[in-house]
Formats: structure tokens, sequence, C-alpha cells
């Protein structure tokens, strides 16, 4: 676990000001892109860790700026888990040193950790989870929109389209799009066709898709488009990976209003100004 050492002040930028860490693996979001997006516990970890094991295929290079100017940094875009866990197990139990792996996005979704936690507990090695901001939080934030919106939509389904990584059948994208619910999609970008005429036996055409490719990046580029053009505007822009697309209600013109701030609306702060 992590702790301050005596020194720590409030300016966690400053590479003097460091947490006290354990030998332990640190499995820490990274957010989108953005290095403004990282929680404030990350951004700590990242400035006092003597190892990062950084996925260097999808997390900027910026990032690495708040290391330590004396940190080992590995890559491991190239690398197996095998490789990974061995690397782990080496820098925290022999080396006694402290270890974060930077994931992309938020660690509890399509990060490949469920493994890796496995291995690592097998192997009695300590670990932690740093969640972090996924792309479907920054793309709302970048669309402006809220997913749930009262009266039209209240359900957010994040999934993915079979792919070399099979999705079960109970979880079968057309069944998924018949809720009509905000359907944030991962993952799908190579297989756009087939997700587009799984989500128009549900949506309607006019139903707006919001693609969302390398979100929080320099490059990021964001296309509203109806549904039945999902598929164009993807081959136009030459997307096929990094690439999120938000199907959603609330992405079409609406006034839902929630009941919270309504002023008929009482609850435990509040009475009601009838």
């Amino acid at each position: 676990m992590c702790s301050f050492k005596s020194e720590y002040t409030d300016d966690y930028s400053d590479k003097k000001t460091l947490y006290a860490l354990e030998p332990s693996v640190y499995i820490v979001g990274a957010g989108p892109g953005d290095p403004d997006l990282l929680t404030v516990k990350a951004q700590k970890l990242l400035v006092a860790a003597d190892v990062i094991l950084f996925a260097d295929s999808l997390i900027p290079e910026q990032i690495l700026e708040l290391c330590r100017e004396d940190a080992e940094i590995i890559r491991t875009a190239n690398q197996t888990l095998e490789e990974i866990l061995l690397i782990m197990i080496d820098r925290v139990r022999s080396q006694q040193k402290s270890l974060v792996r930077l994931h992309s996005g938020d660690p509890s979704l399509y990060s490949a950790i469920h493994e890796q936690m496995h291995l690592l507990a097998e192997a009695n090695i300590p670990f932690e989870v740093i969640p972090g901001i996924s792309a479907f939080q920054a793309a709302a934030a970048k669309l402006k929109i809220e997913l749930t919106v009262p009266g039209l939509v209240q359900t957010i389904i994040l999934t993915r389209i079979s792919g070399r990584t099979e999705v079960p059948t109970t979880e079968e994208l057309a069944s998924l799009a018949a809720h009509q619910a905000s359907l944030c999609l991962y993952l799908s970008a190579r297989h756009i066709e087939n997700a587009q005429a799984k989500l128009l036996e549900h949506y309607s055409a006019e139903t707006q898709v919001a693609i969302c490719f390398r979100i929080g990046w320099p490059d990021e580029k964001i296309r509203v488009v109806p549904l039945n053009q999902m598929v164009e505007c993807t081959h136009k822009e030459k997307l096929i990976r990094t690439t999120l697309y938000i199907i959603s209600p609330a992405l079409s013109t609406t006034t839902g209003r929630s009941r919270l701030y309504h002023p008929e609306h009482s609850h435990l702060f509040r009475s009601s100004h009838n």
C-alpha cells in the first residue's frame, strides 16, 4: 500500500514530492489519452514509482513526463502476458521495487487485467488497482451530453461486437440494441458493417451516432452522423482502431428534466416549493 512521506506537499508535480511506496504492483488507469484526465492518485504514483510498465501503443508519451528521471520505463506493446509477469515478479519480489502497470482508459473495461490479477495473486505479489476515466465518459464530456436523460433514456450499455475475442451469445449486439439504451460500442471499427446491420434491427436509421477516434489525444476526431451512415463515415475517416461509437437517443435534441432539482420535488435536504 502507499503512504505519504513526511515531506509531502500538495504539489505532486514536483518530482521531489513522493509517495512512500511499498514494493507492489499498482495497476493504474491512464484515462483516454489526455494527461490532464489522470486521477490525482495516478499522478502521485507515476511521480513516485521505481518502474513503469507502459502500454506504449495505447497511451501518449506525454504521460511519462510525470515519472522520475531515474525511473525504469519498460514498453510492453510487443510483450506477452508471461513476459510482463516475469518483469513484475522480478522487480517487486527480487528487487523490492514499486511498479506501476499503466493501462489505457479504466482498468475495469477491456484492459485484460483479470488474468494479470489472477497470476499476481498466484505468485503472491501484492497489487492495487487505481481506476481511470473511460473513453465513453470523456466522449460524453466532449459532446456535452448526458447519457441518461429523464423520460428518454436511463440505461448505458458498454459492449463490443464479436471479433477475435468472442462475445457470449447472451450478449449478442442485436439483443442489446433491442433496449434502445445509450449504447457505447468499443473495439468494433474493424467489424463496423456487421455492427451497423445489427444496430439497425432495433434503432431507427436516423438515430444519432457519435464516432469518437482517439478521444483525449491531439489528433482526436468526433463525427456525429445518422446510424445508417456509420459505416460510410468510418471508412471515409479510415478508422480501424481506437474508436468508440456512442449510439444514443441522448444525442438528439431533447428537453428532459430530472426531478432532483425540480421545485416541486422534495428530498432529505430540501422541501418542495409548492
